[in-house]
């Protein structure tokens, strides 16, 4: 809510219920009961049973006390817009002043562009719940709408040059513009096309194909935005949706087969290298990677830095110089290397490999699993002997 710097007004019961039940879904406005009198204090409401066993005609001629606050940001806002000094004072601000700025000119514009833009879309996306209030959004439409206000804000702090008595008719007389700029705007910092246009000599390579151009629009679309796809590179399962409403081929619609028509799209578009490592390989590469949400109580492995057959392979490298060790300190004590060589391998090699055990059940070949058999054969025997022996003789 505001704060107001009028004169105190007396309000009874039912102007406050009134103005209570007027209150707006989502955040509260910066208007609050009044723009003259003082704003009412938390705790128990003039008419409610609590409020301290006064009657209720006493009750409602109760003074709200005057609340030593800033001044309204909102207000100076609008004085500001309604000077023709808005966007003056914006460009000459410090940082504090443009903070202030900014967050009152925030709580103007959301409103406007949630009920304007924000539900409208939603509708439009089929997400009914999004459409309800902000704090129904799910979180990529939340982000949309951020990006959507914070747009609106920086073209209110940087356009508001004359004098603009209806602020708000002002804002939503230019939130298509502000909007629209400020997505070119975003698409352009990630190195994506501005407004995707399909090339010529694409739309040559893929035969003018309906579908095929339609498609290689979207990934042109696709890689300029901040949403993502869940673990997929591609939402293939809208575009299934798509290619079945222009194809008409609703049974063979499947993500599998718009996966191969995405490969057939980017390898039209990968003969000019140049142009698809700036305008399709590298806008990709900016989209933020989604991250799992833990169940509680539950750890989180970190993820390693090498591949796991090359842990396993490390392991087997250490357990191999823990054998040769070991066969060189029973060969210094006089025993014979045919004797102790099956021994020894048995026991160091006759375990579990640790590489393997955070792996589920048959996901990965055990590469100590047929040691026993192997040792059985003489000729495999003789060969560990003859290798161990080199090693230990190129050690001395």
């Amino acid at each position: 809510m505001g704060y107001a710097n009028g004169p105190t007004r007396h309000l009874d019961a039912a102007r406050v219920r009134a103005a209570r039940q007027r209150t707006p879904n989502g955040p509260p406005s910066s208007g609050g009961l009044s723009s003259t009198a003082g704003h009412l204090p938390s705790g128990p409401q003039s008419g409610s049973p609590r409020a301290g066993g006064i009657p209720a005609p006493i009750r409602a001629v109760v003074p709200v006390p005057r609340l030593r606050r800033r001044p309204d940001r909102v207000q100076r806002l609008r004085e500001l817009a309604g000077a023709g000094t808005l966007a003056g004072a914006a460009a000459a601000a410090t940082p504090v002043q443009r903070a202030e700025l900014t967050g009152a000119a925030y709580e103007v514009v959301w409103p406007i562009v949630y009920a304007r833009i924000t539900r409208r879309m939603e509708h439009l996306r089929g997400h009914p719940a999004c459409a309800v209030s902000v704090a129904q959004l799910a979180d990529e439409c939340l982000d949309r709408f951020h990006d959507d206000v914070e747009a609106v804000v920086e073209d209110l702090l940087a356009h508001a040059r004359q004098p603009v008595l209806q602020l708000e008719a002002w804002i939503t007389r230019r939130l298509v513009a502000a909007t629209v700029d400020g997505h070119r705007r975003r698409r352009g910092a990630r190195g994506a096309l501005q407004r995707p246009r399909l090339p010529g000599w694409v739309a040559d390579g893929l035969g003018h194909d309906r579908w095929l151009t339609t498609l290689a629009l979207e990934i042109l679309t696709w890689v300029g935005v901040s949403v993502t796809a869940g673990t997929e590179v591609w939402p293939l399962e809208a575009w299934a949706g798509h290619r079945a409403s222009i194809t008409r081929d609703w049974a063979g619609s499947t993500p599998f087969v718009v996966t191969r028509d995405v490969d057939t799209v980017l390898a039209v578009m990968r003969r000019r290298p140049d142009w698809y490592q700036s305008y399709v390989e590298r806008p990709l590469g900016a989209k933020q990677p989604p991250v799992a949400a833990v169940p509680p109580g539950e750890t989180v492995t970190p993820l390693a830095l090498v591949h796991p057959d090359d842990r396993v392979e490390t392991e087997l490298e250490q357990l191999a110089a823990d054998a040769v060790e070991a066969i060189g300190v029973r060969l210094a004590r006089g025993e014979r290397a045919d004797e102790i060589v099956a021994e020894v391998i048995h026991t160091v090699f006759g375990g579990a490999v640790g590489g393997t055990l955070d792996r589920a059940p048959h996901t990965a070949a055990d590469p100590l699993a047929d040691v026993s058999g192997a040792l059985a054969d003489m000729a495999t025997v003789n060969r560990i002997v003859s290798t161990a022996l080199s090693i230990l003789s190129g050690r001395g």
